[in-house]
């Protein structure tokens, strides 16, 4: 069909958007809405996907790889293979990772002007210093990139320990910036991303359905 006998089919209400008329011919849709015309389906739903899972160290962010086993392959689901991941972790980080096949909900987490919190927990081998969390909200120049970090949330818990909170995700960024207060990270493990936390029941390796 053609885009003025679809606009016709509009006008005349002989088109339903999930069993509801449609009224404008330029509504944007995606393939989660199921649109019929004369009670006839021309695009059926498709299964949206969202999940959490408990990535274990040693696990690759990837939906395939040829030397390493990726977050896609501790999936156990039928329509796995459509599921991109929603912000990435290094093989050696642990903790909550997201996927989907939605992409309007992975941009509303990703996107940089969103500023969704994302916190970790650190352990290091140095013991932090007193004077990090300033320099953590005053950010890091990175001349590889040319890029000055955005202000992150840093918070002592104990001699090596640390909660961090970042509003981006540049490349190795909280083990980057460790290193630059004279501390080497020796654990990372993500605990939440926005309001979303990594559930204490959910053991490495594990996923549910959001």
């Amino acid at each position: 069909m053609g885009r003025t006998r679809a606009r016709e089919s509009v006008m005349a209400r002989r088109v339903k958007i999930n069993d509801r008329v449609a009224k404008q011919h330029d509504e944007e849709i995606d393939r989660f809405a199921q649109v019929t015309l004369d009670d006839t389906i021309v695009q059926p739903i498709s299964r949206r996907l969202c999940l959490m899972l408990h990535k274990p160290i040693g696990v690759l962010s990837a939906t395939n790889d040829n030397k390493h086993s990726t977050v896609i392959d501790l999936i156990d689901d039928p329509d796995k293979e459509t599921l991109h991941l929603v912000g990435r972790l290094d093989i050696n980080t642990s903790g909550l990772v997201l996927l989907t096949n939605d992409g309007r909900w992975s941009k509303t987490l990703m996107h940089p002007y969103k500023k969704v919190p994302k916190v970790y927990h650190v352990t290091t081998k140095e013991p932090i210093p007193p004077d990090a969390p300033t320099r953590f909200t005053a950010g890091f120049y990175f001349q590889t990139e040319d890029i000055t970090t955005q202000p992150a949330g840093l918070e002592i818990l104990t001699t090596t320990t640390a909660r961090v909170t970042l509003h981006e995700g540049r490349y190795r960024q909280v083990r980057r910036m460790f290193h630059r207060v004279g501390c080497q990270v020796t654990a990372l493990h993500r605990e939440s991303i926005g309001d979303i936390q990594l559930p204490s029941d959910l053991v490495p390796g594990a996923w549910r359905s959001l």
